[in-house]
């Protein structure tokens, strides 16, 4: 086995060493409002649950330089989010709001996506996923040294979930047919293949 001290590597070798072993990794498309009232739209991998009492999740936003994200920088503004989960059916489409562009225009225009008014705050979420979730701002916090953060921790706290009829059975949402899809390294994604039970000892 070979073993590597992350503080002699570069931020490039760290950062493949995590996304080739931290796998599969869902998705989140964040939409989020600027102070001039552009919407906009992001993939981020960097994603996860926090709590269900009360129901939180997380959003790691990487900087670029140093140099703060739109999302970021709307979410601190506005305190709030919409975190929408990507699926096999619009995936190509999120995947074009993976440009860089200027504050000014919306990724949303870009990739063709619909907005859909939220029904707690004013962020609009896009109609073409099958599970969103309306979320205020919880916390968000500056990673990676006082004097050049490399990470906007952003922890959401769910207001309002939206979740597709079809996919509604019981209180609980269908794998199968929520078909979300996980990042990988590289290019790569992950649908979500093969689905097997263990039964966790009492």
């Amino acid at each position: 086995m070979i073993s590597i001290d992350p503080s002699q590597n570069t931020e490039r070798e760290n950062y493949k060493f995590l996304i080739g072993s931290i796998i599969p990794r869902p998705i989140a498309f964040v939409t989020s409002m600027s102070n001039e009232g552009v919407l906009n739209g992001a993939p981020f991998s960097y994603f996860n649950i926090v709590s269900a009492n009360p129901p939180m999740i997380s959003v790691a936003i990487q900087r670029s330089a140093g140099k703060q994200k739109d999302t970021a920088r709307n979410i601190i503004c506005a305190k709030e989010f919409v975190v929408h989960i990507v699926d096999e059916q619009n995936v190509e489409l999120i995947n074009k709001t993976a440009a860089s562009l200027p504050p000014d225009q919306s990724e949303i225009d870009l990739a063709q996506l619909t907005p859909v008014k939220s029904n707690k705050i004013s962020t609009p979420g896009v109609m073409e996923a099958k599970v969103r979730m309306e979320c205020t701002l919880e916390q968000a916090l500056e990673l990676g040294g006082e004097d050049s953060p490399g990470c906007d921790f952003i922890i959401g706290r769910i207001v309002q979930f939206h979740i597709e009829s079809s996919l509604y059975q019981s209180g609980r949402i269908d794998p199968k047919g929520l078909a979300a899809v996980s990042r990988l390294a590289g290019n790569n994604y992950a649908k979500i293949g093969e689905i097997f039970e263990i039964e966790r000892p009492q």
